[in-house]
């Protein structure tokens, strides 16, 4: 084995072989020398023959490093580092997301822009190294870029946004009530991409496809009944109300639910309700429910 001082991080073999950090740690992934272990990487028995061992600092903890000739390795030397990366690729560094969700994250940064031709590279867009494409059997027009964006640190913080919703960090010594909180609002509150404080991820996750659909919406909405009953988001156009259904509903709230969807049958309310195992499915699900409802995305 190569003594330690002649190993590198796969941070510093990255560099050596001139790749993205992720692309690096997505191959390596593929090639089956690494595995995903709760939030840390571990070697496999192929990483560990192909020279992987680990190494503990006191201010990183333990990582992988490999040999240093590793970079000389064929399976590595065969990687073109130009190679460009689309909206669908992406999704393998951010598996709760589908490729139309990435592709309007990619439009609300100003990257690009969705026209009848499909999705059109923007002057920003350009900037950061996008090439405009066309599809050789649709003639669809779509965005390809270098597969250095998937370390740019715009892009991971609006996509991780996406894939698990962060907690508000309220303001020390704060003590004054918010009066736009829901009546109903218990313990820590998550952010939507537009700024609506919501209660659980689900509602964070349709919030931000609403979003990004460009679809204008409303949070705890009343419906229009003497008592005080809310929907979990209002769609002004279509008049669409929208309801999630968590995995584990409290006894109390249960007949609430209950009791609205009745109030929506007897009012004859368009409504749509999501359910806790729809959460990696949002694009088909809030797609197909509210084109029934003549509002396509």
């Amino acid at each position: 084995m190569p003594p330690e001082e002649n190993r590198l991080s796969t941070t510093a073999l990255a560099k050596k072989l001139n790749l993205p950090v992720q692309q690096l740690f997505g191959i390596l992934r593929d090639y089956g020398w690494i595995e995903r272990k709760q939030e840390n990487w571990a070697l496999t028995l192929k990483g560990e023959y192909e020279g992987g061992s680990y190494h503990t600092s006191k201010r990183y903890g333990s990582y992988i490093v490999w040999p240093e000739t590793l970079e000389q390795h064929p399976l590595l030397q065969a990687i073109e580092s130009n190679q460009r990366i689309t909206a669908a690729s992406l999704c393998r560094y951010y598996p709760h997301l589908h490729a139309r969700q990435i592709n309007r994250a990619l439009a609300e940064l100003g990257l690009q822009h969705h026209t009848l031709l499909g999705w059109e590279l923007t002057a920003l867009g350009k900037a950061w190294g996008g090439a405009q494409e066309e599809s050789s059997s649709s003639g669809a027009f779509y965005v390809t870029w270098p597969y250095e964006i998937v370390d740019n640190p715009v892009i991971h913080r609006e996509l991780s946004l996406q894939s698990t919703p962060v907690p508000i960090a309220e303001p020390a010594g704060e003590t004054e009530p918010d009066l736009f909180t829901a009546p109903d609002a218990a313990g820590e509150q998550l952010q939507g991409i537009d700024g609506h404080r919501l209660h659980t991820p689900l509602q964070v996750g349709v919030c931000n496809w609403l979003y990004l659909a460009q679809l204008a919406h409303a949070f705890h909405r009343a419906l229009p009944t003497p008592e005080p009953v809310y929907a979990d988001f209002y769609l002004p156009a279509g008049h669409i109300y929208i309801d999630c259904w968590e995995s584990d509903v409290a006894a109390g709230q249960l007949s609430g639910k209950f009791r609205k969807r009745e109030l929506y049958k007897q009012l004859q309310l368009r409504h749509l309700e999501i359910d806790a195992g729809d959460s990696d499915k949002l694009d088909e699900v809030l797609g197909r429910g509210l084109l029934a409802f003549g509002i396509r995305c």
